[in-house]
C-alpha cells in the first residue's frame, strides 16, 4: 500500500510540476500576444490617421470603397 501511495505521490508531483511549467508558458504567450495586439492597434491607428490626412474628402473615400466592394461581388 505504501509503495502504491509513493508511486501516486510521485505522479501527482510530476503533474503539478508540468502544470506550473505550462502555466508559466501560457502567461508568457499571453504577454506576447497582448504586446503584438497593442502594436497592431498602433499601426492601424497610424494608418487610419495617415489615410484621413491624405484624403480630407470622406465622400470620395467612401465611393472608392463602395466601388471595390461592388466589384468584388459576383
Amino acid at each position: 500500500m505504501e509503495r502504491l501511495n509513493a508511486k501516486l505521490y510521485l505522479q501527482n508531483y510530476c503533474i503539478i510540476q508540468e502544470n506550473e511549467r505550462l502555466r508559466k508558458k501560457a502567461q508568457l504567450l499571453n504577454q506576447e500576444n497582448q504586446a503584438l495586439l497593442s502594436e497592431l492597434k498602433q499601426k492601424l491607428s497610424k494608418a487610419n490617421q495617415n489615410k484621413t490626412k491624405s484624403s480630407p474628402n470622406k465622400n470620395s473615400a467612401t465611393s472608392t470603397n463602395q466601388g471595390l466592394t461592388s466589384s468584388s461581388k459576383p
